[in-house]
């Protein structure tokens, strides 16, 4: 099972929803949205730096409720998210490519 956060620059930035949920699934993977999917892991760039306090809450929230379900891993499609969270994440956290890969790859070896 594969928690995803969609992170800020895709959902309140550009717009997208639901684009790699989706995909995810196709490559046989089981995907579970958190609550309160729609809030930041407190990466946003400079603002863990900056306002590290703050960071640090929205990153034990977003943990806790990646986490609610017991995923595999966690998922997410910015680099800052994934970096953020794997200071404190209890299991992998990995970009959403990374699993289409092993999927890929798991196929092309049959």
């Amino acid at each position: 099972m594969i928690a995803f956060h969609s992170p800020c620059t895709l959902q309140h930035g550009q717009q997208i929803t639901n684009k790699v949920e989706p995909l995810l699934e196709q490559c046989g993977y089981q995907v579970v949205t958190p609550r309160d999917a729609h809030l930041c892991c407190g990466s946003a760039g400079t603002y863990s730096v900056l306002q590290p306090t703050l960071s640090n809450q929205l990153l034990d929230n977003k943990l806790t409720h990646l986490s609610e379900q017991d995923p595999d891993c966690i998922a997410t499609a910015n680099i800052g998210c994934l970096m953020h969270m794997q200071t404190r994440a209890t299991v992998p956290v990995l970009h959403w490519i990374e699993l289409v890969d092993r999927a890929l790859n798991v196929e092309g070896k049959e």
